[in-house]
């Protein structure tokens, strides 16, 4: 990866299933040009991993503490995911 890229692997956690967050975090994600995943978990959270430039990854961060507007964002988790590459972003099946 290089030095300017990251990969974070998030879990976010409240009002986050059944408002829309995982395809709004598609758009979000593929609009700020970064790799990775989204899905909806059987916990009732969403986990993503974001991979990209440093700077989008965090724009990425910031807009997930909001949400999409039916959103209510309590909490997120996050954790560097070393060694992740990839291209495009998707939505995955729950897991």
């Amino acid at each position: 990866m290089a030095d300017d890229q990251m990969a974070v692997r998030v879990r976010i956690m409240g009002r986050v299933q059944g408002v829309w967050f995982r395809g709004w975090t598609v758009d979000q994600a593929r609009r700020l040009g970064l790799a990775g995943w989204v899905r909806n978990r059987h916990d009732g959270s969403v986990e993503a991993l974001f991979v990209g430039a440093a700077d989008r990854v965090d724009a990425m961060l910031a807009l997930c503490r909001e949400g999409p507007p039916a959103a209510r964002v309590d909490t997120i988790e996050a954790e560097p995911a070393q060694g992740m590459v990839g291209t495009g972003f998707v939505q995955k099946p729950t897991v």
